[in-house]
């Protein structure tokens, strides 16, 4: 774990860095963004593509956690992998590039990724915890969100699903992670499972998959683009934006959205208890049916 600032660009300007920010955040709200600490958890798809967002709006100080390297499989939405990055720590490269944007962060790097060990030094000092995990890593995604709500901390998460992006958030004293896609004492094929339906429950994304032998929840496999990851890194930069200034509607659990730009529609949907409520069972049930149904069982 490191941290610090390494001002490595003597002609680094913070106020005109940013400056092009002014008009739609005050003087003095830029400022409380260059005070924030953002922890993202997972640096791949959605998480690389969230801290540079955060990091050209001017956030100052960030908490990663990462402990996978760059694949040529990453090349189709994963802002950080290339040719000259493959077989590189995607936390060093991530980390590279937030720099370079802002020589002055001070970061502090896990490059074990999140653990029961490390999740309250994750934790530490954060304004806010943005998602950036695997959609399969559900033991660390289970661990972070706990701790989140433990600690009082917002937490985001955006999720790319076709060529769309679905928000969830959850704010201290509401509904909880666990409340709402109540993972407890589930089967990891469960809880993929509940995971998706909780995160959309509009499921726009559904009309125009191609080819669905694509997906294979079982197995941990599933198709992606590049275009869902960014626009995932706008709505959820939003959404730090309204959290850590206190303006705006901020969309919390139980309520989510959805837009899907390959469809151009969006949805909101609010559903009390989650994934107990009635909706959401029917919708469970549906997919475990078509999924069975895929797989041969």
């Amino acid at each position: 774990m490191g941290s610090g600032t390494d001002p490595t660009t003597s002609h680094f300007d913070y106020p005109l860095a940013f400056s092009r920010n002014i008009g739609w955040v005050t003087d003095a709200e830029q400022q409380k963004l260059r005070r924030a600490r953002v922890a993202i958890a997972g640096l791949g798809g959605v998480g690389g593509a969230h801290l540079l967002a955060l990091a050209r709006l001017g956030i100052g100080a960030f908490n990663l956690a990462e402990g996978d390297v760059f694949e040529v499989a990453n090349f189709n939405r994963q802002v950080g992998a290339t040719a000259n990055t493959v077989g590189r720590r995607k936390l060093d490269v991530m980390a590279e590039m937030a720099r370079d944007i802002n020589p002055e962060l001070d970061l502090r790097l896990f490059p074990d990724g999140v653990t029961r060990d490390n999740v309250a030094a994750f934790l530490e000092d954060a304004d806010i915890y943005v998602d950036g995990l695997d959609f399969f890593a559900f033991a660390a995604r289970g661990l972070v969100f706990e701790a989140c709500a433990s600690r009082g901390v917002p937490a985001v998460t955006v999720a790319p699903l076709g060529m769309g992006a679905a928000l969830l958030t959850f704010l201290p004293g509401g509904m909880t992670f666990e409340e709402y896609f109540r993972w407890k004492g589930c089967s990891e094929d469960e809880m993929a499972l509940r995971f998706l339906v909780g995160l959309s429950p509009a499921m726009l994304q559904r009309g125009y998959l191609a080819d669905p032998r694509a997906v294979d929840l079982r197995a941990g496999r599933g198709p992606s683009t590049t275009m869902a990851c960014q626009l995932c890194a706008g709505i959820a930069a939003t959404e730090a934006l309204k959290i850590l200034l206190g303006r705006g509607r901020v969309i919390a659990a139980p309520r989510a959205m959805q837009f899907d730009a390959y469809r151009c529609k969006v949805a909101y949907t609010w559903r009390p208890w989650g994934n107990g409520n009635p909706l959401q069972r029917l919708a469970m049930a549906v997919a475990r049916r078509v999924l069975r149904r895929r797989s041969g069982a």
